[in-house]
């Protein structure tokens, strides 16, 4: 594996080994070669939930749909990159609106909540409105060339409480199966339940803690479920919102190659020290000793 904080060339004629890239997913996309992926695992920023502390972030928007446009700008770039029978799996939550509040106080529970901005409640939204932003996107994804294949509930049994009385605790998410072609590769065999059913569409699986970051974290056992259906051993796995470098843990695990893009240095440089400390680490793969993250 190696880390390159600005990616100066064009790597259209292949990636040889896995590679995380900090800039901006849109960027560094276009100069990766076409078809090079079997599929992508991604759990982009979540609109209006979270400042992730980087200029250029995906989430802060004021209009939702500016939002969904600028992700569907991205997996234009993804469909791209992704081979003919490649899939995606995209995890997303819902949010809902501000009631026009400028911010949002420290939670004790979850400290991560607070926001120094937030933005105002949309057009044709009302206050306390559940936005639906994970359905507008789906659907805005599927009328933009993609096969929207599945649902997928990620139930949380531990999820965060929250200081609500007027609805239930949502405890709960969306990974999407979307897929490039009518055909596609997809390995049921290598996901199927514990009585050998086929595997059904809600998931429960616990959030992970992950000490080293102060923001929410892709769970392991969410990601290695997609990367099993989606591709096979040294085949090519995306994911253009890598954070804590999840999808490259588990790729690790399950001796996949892997491309991860990741905005924010900080999350970069803990990213590259988590896969490194993989159990199970695949040896073959190089640590570029000049590019390598401090």
């Amino acid at each position: 594996m190696r880390f390159v904080r600005e990616p100066r060339e064009t790597y259209a004629s292949g990636v040889v080994e896995s590679t995380v890239f900090q800039g901006d997913a849109s960027d560094i996309l276009g100069l990766l070669p076409a078809g090079l992926f079997r599929c992508c695992v991604t759990s982009p920023p979540y609109w209006g939930l979270r400042d992730y502390q980087a200029n250029g972030q995906i989430g802060a928007e004021d209009d939702p749909n500016d939002y969904i446009a600028r992700l569907v700008a991205v997996f234009d770039q993804v469909h791209r990159v992704l081979a003919d029978d490649g899939t995606v799996w995209l995890n997303i939550g819902d949010s809902y609106t501000s009631g026009n509040r400028a911010y949002r106080a420290p939670d004790k529970k979850n400290p991560v909540r607070a926001m120094s901005y937030r933005a105002k409640t949309p057009e044709g939204l009302k206050p306390k409105d559940l936005v639906g932003i994970l359905w507008r996107l789906a659907f805005d994804l599927q009328e933009a060339g993609w096969y929207l294949r599945s649902d997928i509930i990620w139930e949380k049994p531990n999820c965060m409480p929250e200081s609500v009385k007027d609805r239930p605790t949502r405890s709960h998410e969306y990974v999407f199966l979307l897929s490039k072609s009518l055909r596609y590769h997809y390995r049921a065999d290598n996901i199927r339940e514990g009585n050998g059913r086929n595997r059904r569409t809600v998931w429960s699986i616990p959030t992970e803690a992950f000490a080293d970051a102060h923001f929410a974290t892709f769970p392991t056992s969410l990601v290695e479920p997609c990367v099993l259906a989606g591709s096979e051993p040294h085949d090519w796995v995306l994911d253009p919102f890598f954070g804590s470098g999840t999808v490259g843990v588990v790729c690790e695990q399950q001796q996949r190659n892997y491309v991860g893009i990741e905005l924010n240095p900080e999350y970069v440089e803990l990213a590259v020290a988590r896969i490194r400390r993989t159990e199970g680490r695949q040896e073959s793969i190089r640590v570029d000793s000049a590019l390598a993250c401090r």
